[in-house]
């Protein structure tokens, strides 16, 4: 028999250790919107049946048990599980709330349904390393059909940056370290795009939402898209690449509660994805960059992502029109 950890086995065992959680916990704007979804929305729990895909420590277990939901169900693949019910129990909850240790897809819950599923199941990207094809299923399978699910929505955005900058930290670098030519790296370095911190003042566009999502009604197959877009400068600048954000909407609550990984908005764990282009692109105010973003799931590993992305600028300064992909590992 085989000991050849699987990609699944990695992913696991990275979401065992307290320090991935550390870093979430932390993350306050996604960590105080789950909870004011959640207590400021008693009303929906009080009574109910709760399903938290994905739980971790557990801290949205509890926020469910502390706005008097009935009984809560989390299931976790990773030895965090472990913690999570010594969590609860510590924390007075253990009658209320049960952690359970497995996959989502073979675990069996002791209700025939749950009212409502909470998960945060966000990736970088939205979709890089997510459970969400796990929330699709735990909503097919156990969800009543006017269950609820917190959050119910997820958009997508591009939009335009110069970061000439750092991209020569990070990409040009290569082409000459040293007085040696590993050109070979800039290649790879460019097909894998960064997940960092942008400065809203480098962004040079309007943004464009590039794909929708309701969780309620979606299909698994959704979560691979191509969708068209097309951004509008707003200033006579560079454009070295596309940044990539997304928004999360807890609509079902009283009002409704939005997460947004905006370079225009507070910091967050998600930071956002961005996607060099090959080329400098000298665009003036007004002009319009339009192309198309393809998203796969990897065949190896559905958690990485083969991205195709082709852009298009025909304007005063020049004309430019490339494909290019990108893998996110």
């Amino acid at each position: 028999m085989s000991n050849a950890l699987t990609s699944a086995d990695y992913y696991a065992d990275s979401y065992s250790h307290f320090g991935i959680h550390e870093e979430m916990l932390k993350d306050n704007v996604r960590t105080n919107a789950y909870r004011q979804a959640i207590l400021n929305n008693r009303h929906l729990f009080e009574g109910k049946v709760v399903l938290d895909v994905g739980c971790g420590t557990g801290i949205l277990s509890l926020f469910a048990a502390k706005a008097g939901a009935a009984h809560v169900y989390g299931v976790d693949f990773s030895d965090i599980a472990t913690q999570a019910q010594r969590i609860v129990q510590e924390n007075g909850f253990g009658n209320r709330v049960t952690i359970i240790k497995g996959k989502m897809e073979d675990v069996t819950l002791p209700v025939e349904k749950v009212d409502i599923i909470v998960s945060e199941w966000m990736g970088y990207f939205l979709f890089y390393e997510s459970m969400l094809d796990t929330v699709l299923y735990a909503r097919d399978k156990w969800l009543k059909p006017d269950g609820i699910m917190l959050p119910d929505k997820a958009s997508l955005y591009v939009c335009g940056v110069e970061d000439g900058e750092y991209k020569q930290d990070k990409i040009e670098f290569w082409t000459n370290v040293y007085g040696f030519d590993m050109s070979c790296i800039r290649q790879l370095a460019i097909s894998e795009p960064l997940v960092e911190y942008v400065d809203a003042r480098q962004v040079n566009t309007d943004t464009c939402k590039v794909i929708e999502m309701d969780l309620k009604s979606m299909k698994p197959e959704d979560v691979d898209f191509t969708a068209e877009f097309e951004v509008k400068a707003y200033r006579d600048d560079y454009i070295h690449g596309l940044v990539a954000y997304f928004d999360v909407t807890f609509s079902a609550c009283h009002k409704p509660i939005v997460i947004t990984t905006s370079p225009k908005a507070t910091t967050t764990h998600w930071k956002q994805t961005l996607f060099y282009f090959e080329d400098t692109l000298l665009i003036c105010s007004g002009e319009r960059l339009k192309g198309e973003l393809t998203c796969r799931q990897n065949d190896k590993n559905k958690r990485d992502l083969d991205i195709s992305l082709s852009y298009n600028l025909n304007g005063a300064r020049g004309q430019w029109n490339r494909t290019q992909c990108y893998k996110i590992r």
